[in-house]
């Protein structure tokens, strides 16, 4: 039972009342693109307009043809009937058959409906040889295709029904004709849907497509960062837990006399190193490549002017401003700084190959400050391949910064250019 009350109720509601009062029609922006087989009209000057105020305008001309033709019409028929028709009546009976061809554009739903209600209401029988203005018909067969294209399946149902019901009721001797003539546009219009509701959907999935990769690409990049990190971090302290295994090793032999019991705590401190060297170079030891690259004496803040004189030489006019004590940099501290500065000459390289970039390395109070400015590019040079970079660019290096606690940012500069500014304590604080 309930089924068989859903059938009349979707009917009556979704299909039939849509179509006639509740329905609306998918809006066009007036700035949607040409056609491909008018986009030749670019060459003409025509092309470079809107393309729906360009539609709109050629409704609008139309429009005013077909008033001065179906108004010319009358007149001759009435003239060689002999019958008598006020211009009022002539112009009255123009508007209400031709005027929704002018509003189809912006209104699919509404000039369908005083189409309908022009066409079925308005009686030329007495003036005309046949119960349809001709461009009155030509208009409403408009409407019924832009509904068909621009609406659902349900309000297209609802105006096909509708439009088959009134040329039976207008006039059944000529609605078997009328009712083929609604076939095309109809047909036709729901074809033309079909294809552009298949063609928007394939764009959307390509962009969601494109948007995961986006996405999986950067957490790849993030995870990548992490490990070198943790190789490089792994260079670091274990090369620091060495030192102090050697040291409290070599203690007890720099004093002549050492108590047993400073014996043992060095002793302790000497294999509590050596074990959390082993606790570390297994957990993190598994990371370390094996192709000897990453296995490497790691760069600090010390190699500066080699990565600069790299980057002049790859064509960058790099000017350095270096301020503060330098050289005293924990590892980790220093390796960062280099990799950051690093990559964000590989990236002026990359995408501003000859511009003037500014260089600027500072220590205070108890923070580094980097920053690295490039202009846009030099005349006549295009984006190149950049220098081997240290990561996996604004990714790796806010990846990096945040590690040791601190702030990255980067931005375009009002010349064109690049900017990359980044803080890092010197003492790492908690990673929140």
């Amino acid at each position: 039972m309930a089924r068989e009350s859903a059938l009349p109720r979707y009917v009556v509601r979704d299909v039939l009342l849509a179509a006639a009062v509740t329905g609306r029609a998918e809006p066009v922006p007036l700035d949607r693109p040409w056609p491909f087989l008018l986009r030749w009209t670019r060459y003409i000057g025509a092309g470079q307009a809107r393309f729906g105020v360009v539609v709109n305008l050629v409704g609008v001309v139309l429009t005013v043809v077909m008033i001065g033709g179906t108004i010319s019409l009358l007149s001759d028929e009435t003239v060689r009937r002999g019958v008598e028709m006020s211009g009022s009546t002539k112009l009255f009976i123009a508007l209400a058959v031709t005027l929704p061809f002018a509003l189809r554009d912006l209104h699919p739903l509404a000039a369908w409906r005083w189409s309908f209600l022009g066409t079925l209401l308005v009686d030329v029988g007495g003036w005309l040889s046949t119960p349809y203005v001709p461009w009155g018909a030509i208009t409403a067969l408009a409407c019924v295709y832009t509904v068909a294209v621009r609406c659902s399946r349900d309000v297209t149902l609802g105006v096909a029904i509708l439009s088959f019901a009134g040329v039976w009721i207008k006039d059944s001797e000529t609605a078997l004709n009328a009712s083929v003539l609604l076939v095309p546009p109809l047909a036709v219009g729901y074809a033309v849907r079909l294809r552009q509701t298949s063609r928007r959907q394939l764009a959307e999935q390509r962009l969601r497509l494109a948007f995961e990769e986006r996405r999986h690409q950067d957490a790849e990049a993030v995870l990548t960062e992490r490990q070198r990190i943790a190789r490089e971090l792994h260079d670091v302290v274990a090369h620091h837990m060495s030192m102090i295994a050697i040291q409290a090793e070599a203690a007890p032999y720099k004093v002549e006399s050492v108590p047993d019991e400073t014996r043992r705590d060095l002793a302790e401190i000497r294999a509590t190193a050596l074990d959390a060297l082993t606790e570390l170079r297994r957990i993190l030891g598994v990371l370390r490549s094996e192709d000897g690259v990453d296995t490497a004496p790691q760069p600090s803040l010390e190699r500066l002017d080699e990565l600069v004189g790299n980057a002049r030489a790859a064509g960058l006019r790099v000017e350095t401003l270096l301020d503060g004590d330098l050289a005293g940099l924990p590892p980790g501290v220093g390796l960062t700084a280099f990799r950051i500065l690093q990559e964000a000459l590989s990236n002026a390289m990359r995408h501003a190959p000859g511009s003037r970039v500014q260089v600027e390395v500072s220590r205070e109070d108890g923070i580094v400050w980097l920053g690295v400015v490039n202009g846009p590019p030099g005349d006549g040079q295009a984006p190149g391949p950049g220098l081997p970079g240290g990561g996996h660019g604004l990714v790796g290096m806010r990846e990096r910064a945040a590690a040791l606690g601190g702030e990255l940012t980067a931005r375009p500069t009002p010349e064109g250019g690049f900017a990359v500014t980044a803080n890092l304590p010197v003492q790492a604080r908690e990673r929140r």
